[in-house]
């Protein structure tokens, strides 16, 4: 069942001389609940400008954002404060997202008072079990933030998020500033949540092994627009759109071999002059004089779970990555693999 839906959203920032920077452009995204939607692209392409949309942070100039039919752009008062409960962040520097100057237990107890979730006895309480859920003892509920590492503030952040029972949490590149050493820990917690409270999560990464084991559905944006959309497990097996291509090939590798396409050259366009034709077509490889000419193509369907905004989707030769196992051999995205092949099986047996 359909959780969230974003159509047509466009933000742009206003530049001197009458121009405008547009960082998001014309993008539709839709999730399920219980399931995981990654948005990825380089740095710059719009995707946290994005995620700040859905969580209104931000408010689109154009477009509708649809929580269960309804459009949160509309809503005002209790409403919207009632939107902020369902929909969470967490943000990607757990330094700069916790105050300093504040306790843990009222970083914890304070959203739950301010949703009138209960007394505060009770959020008392649920602060204790919230941090034992995120791996931490509620013996550290009066500590100061600067007393965690890295990775225990992100599970603060994180248990943060899950004090109000939300719906769906917005996940802003949420293990970049960590540790390699930690990252599997933090993503693998979001797994366990999801799991156990049938969560949905958009992950927004730069980081292709990552949302490989982690995500449902995956959106690639370039130069403010969605370029490819599908499940991970067609995207990953046949991307048609030859900006994903170069994304999949410059992922880390345990090889030293030749690359099998090209490595993606460039910059991306100037946000406040795009291009006339396709946005990635400077950069392409395959692009001919309709790329440079027309518009760029919307999205159309490939597949039935498999979407590009490609001229030649289907005239694009097979992908091959010539490593066994490219994207799934960085240290994190193995960790990550082999935890959730262990609680698949876990699962099985629990069935059995």
């Amino acid at each position: 069942m359909t959780l969230l839906r974003a159509e047509n959203l466009h933000r742009a920032y206003p530049l001197p001389g009458g121009r405008s920077l547009r960082a998001v452009d014309g993008i539709d995204l839709t999730l399920r609940r219980g399931e995981t939607l990654a948005i990825v692209g380089e740095s710059g392409c719009g995707k946290s400008t994005l995620g700040r949309l859905l969580l209104r942070l931000e408010e689109a100039d154009e477009g509708r954002i649809l929580l269960d039919g309804t459009d949160l752009r509309g809503l005002r008062g209790a409403a919207l404060r009632d939107m902020r409960r369902r929909v969470q962040v967490v943000f990607q520097d757990p330094y700069g997202s916790l105050n300093p100057r504040e306790r843990i237990r009222d970083a914890l107890v304070r959203p739950m008072l301010l949703h009138r979730l209960c007394d505060r006895a009770e959020a008392e309480r649920r602060a204790g079990a919230l941090m034992e859920r995120v791996g931490l003892s509620p013996a550290q509920l009066d500590r100061l933030p600067h007393q965690f590492s890295g990775g225990q503030r992100q599970r603060i952040a994180i248990a943060r998020a899950l004090s109000v029972g939300p719906e769906l949490i917005v996940c802003d590149e949420p293990v970049s500033a960590l540790d390699v050493s930690v990252q599997a820990q933090v993503v693998n917690l979001l797994q366990d949540l999801q799991h156990e409270d049938g969560l949905a999560l958009v992950f927004i990464s730069h980081d292709l092994a990552v949302v490989r084991h982690l995500a449902h559905h995956v959106a690639v944006i370039y130069a403010g627009r969605v370029v490819e959309a599908g499940t991970a497990e067609t995207l990953f097996a046949d991307p048609r759109h030859p900006y994903t291509r170069a994304l999949l090939e410059a992922a880390p590798r345990t090889d030293t071999g030749p690359r099998a396409h090209a490595a993606l050259a460039g910059e991306p366009p100037n946000p406040a002059a795009p291009p006339p034709g396709c946005r990635f077509a400077a950069r392409c490889p395959a692009a001919q004089a309709v790329c440079r000419e027309e518009p760029q193509p919307p999205l159309r369907e490939i597949a039935a779970t498999h979407r590009a905004a490609c001229h030649f989707a289907e005239a694009l030769p097979p992908f091959i990555l010539l490593d066994a196992a490219p994207p799934a051999a960085t240290p994190l995205a193995a960790r990550i693999g082999a935890y959730r092949a262990a609680r698949n099986r876990a699962d099985a047996g629990d069935a059995a």
